[in-house]
C-alpha cells in the first residue's frame, strides 16, 4: 500500500512555517496549508501565509477560530489569572487548537500528518515517536508541546528541529518568501501591548480590585492595583519601596493580598503537576529525571512521583519562583519529553 504523503502545514504567516512548506516540498511531502483565523496576532499574518503558499504553488484554507480560541484559549487564561495563576497560552492552544482541531481538520482533507514550524523534533525510539528537544536549545520549543496527545505523536512533523532560526531565516529567503525578514512575535498574541491587567479587565468588565501588599510577618507595607497583574517573581512595578530587593512571593486571592519578600523566600523544595500527559509509557513507580517549570529555565533534576492524574516534582535543589498555572515539563537524559502538567501546589 502507497504511503501517504499528504500533510497540512499549519501556517500563521510568519518565517517558520514558510521554510517547513520548503523543506517538507523538498523531502517529497504534497503540502496543504491551513491559517487559523484568530483575535489578535500581527496585522497582514493570513495574507502573509497566503502569499507563501501561492508562492510554492499549494492549496491553503483559512479556518476561523475565534470562538474556540476565545473559549479554549483566551477564556481558561483569563480564569486562571482570576485564580491567581500565571498561565501559558501556547499550552492552552497546542493541546486544543494546534494538535487538536487541526489534526481533526487534516483527517478532513486527507492528510497523514500535520506539521507545524515549532523547533522540536519527534525521534524514533523503537517504533515508537517521542518528542524531544530542538537540535538549537536557543531556539526549543519542547516545553509548550507536551500537551500533544501520546497516540498523535506519530502524525506530527517539525521540519525545523534540527535547525538554527538564522538557517530557517535563509531557507525562507532563497525560496523568495516575502515574510522571510518578518519580526518575530514577542508577547502573547492576543494581548500585543503586553499589559495583562487592562486586557483582564476588558474581559471581566470589571477593574480589578486594589488591595493590601503584605511583608513576610503579614504586615501592611503597601498597596497594589490589582493582585491579577502581578506574577511570582516579579520585582519591577510591585509598588512597595524597600532599602533591598524585593519580590512578589505570594498571592491569596481570597483576601486580595499580595505578599513580598527577599529573593531567598522565592525558593521551593517541590511541587505538584496536574493534568499530567504522558508522552512515554506511563511511570507507575517515582523515578529520577530532569525538570523545567519557566520556558527559558536549564532543566534541574528531579524525583518525580507518578500520582493518578498527576505528578509531584521533588527538586534536588530548591528551585526560584515556581508558579502555579505554568507548565512543568519531564525529561529524560538525553531530550526526551517524558510528560507535564500546570503547576498547582508549590512546597516550600
Amino acid at each position: 500500500m502507497e504511503e501517504n504523503r499528504r500533510v497540512l502545514v499549519a501556517m500563521s504567516g510568519g518565517v517558520d512555517s514558510s521554510a517547513a512548506v520548503w523543506l517538507l516540498q523538498a523531502q517529497g511531502y504534497e503540502c496543504v496549508g491551513v491559517t487559523m483565523k484568530l483575535f489578535g496576532g500581527q496585522p497582514g499574518d493570513v495574507e502573509d501565509a497566503r502569499a507563501a503558499a501561492e508562492r510554492m504553488g499549494i492549496a491553503h484554507h483559512v479556518l476561523d477560530c475565534a470562538e474556540q480560541f476565545r473559549r479554549q484559549v483566551v477564556q481558561p487564561f483569563v480564569d486562571s489569572y482570576q485564580r491567581g495563576e500565571t498561565p501559558n497560552p501556547c499550552v492552552f492552544c497546542n493541546r486544543a487548537l494546534k494538535f487538536g482541531l487541526l489534526l481533526d481538520k487534516a483527517d478532513e482533507l486527507g492528510c497523514a500528518h500535520l506539521a507545524t514550524g515549532h523547533y522540536a523534533r519527534i525521534v524514533d525510539h523503537g517504533g515508537q515517536p517521542s518528542l524531544c528537544k530542538a537540535a538549537d536549545p536557543s531556539r526549543d520549543q519542547s516545553y509548550v508541546l507536551y500537551p500533544i496527545p501520546r497516540e498523535r505523536l506519530g502524525r506530527v512533523l517539525f521540519p525545523l528541529g534540527e535547525l538554527s532560526k538564522d538557517q530557517a531565516r535563509a531557507i525562507a529567503a532563497r525560496a523568495g518568501f516575502a515574510n522571510a525578514g518578518k519580526r518575530d512575535s514577542q508577547d502573547i498574541c492576543f494581548i500585543p501591548d503586553g499589559d495583562y491587567l487592562s486586557f483582564l479587565e476588558r474581559c471581566t468588565g470589571r477593574p480589578s480590585p486594589a488591595g493590601d501588599i503584605l511583608d513576610q510577618e503579614g504586615r501592611v507595607v503597601g498597596r497594589h492595583r490589582g493582585a491579577a497583574g502581578l506574577t511570582i517573581g516579579q520585582r519591577r512595578g510591585v509598588g512597595v519601596s524597600s532599602s533591598g530587593r524585593i519580590y512578589v512571593c505570594s498571592k491569596c486571592m481570597a483576601d486580595n493580598t499580595v505578599t513580598v519578600g527577599p529573593e531567598e523566600a522565592l525558593y521551593s523544595s517541590g511541587c505538584a503537576a496536574e493534568d499530567w500527559n504522558w508522552l512515554t509509557q506511563p511511570q507507575p513507580e517515582p523515578f529520577e529525571a530532569l525538570a523545567k517549570t519557566r520556558y527559558r529555565q536549564k532543566e534541574q533534576p528531579v524525583t518525580v512521583f507518578p500520582e493518578k492524574g498527576r505528578a509531584v516534582l521533588r527538586f534536588k535543589e530548591p528551585q526560584r519562583a515556581v508558579t502555579p498555572g505554568q507548565a512543568a515539563v519531564v525529561y529524560d537524559g538525553n531530550g526526551t519529553v517524558l510528560g507535564g502538567g500546570t503547576v498547582g501546589e508549590v512546597f516550600k
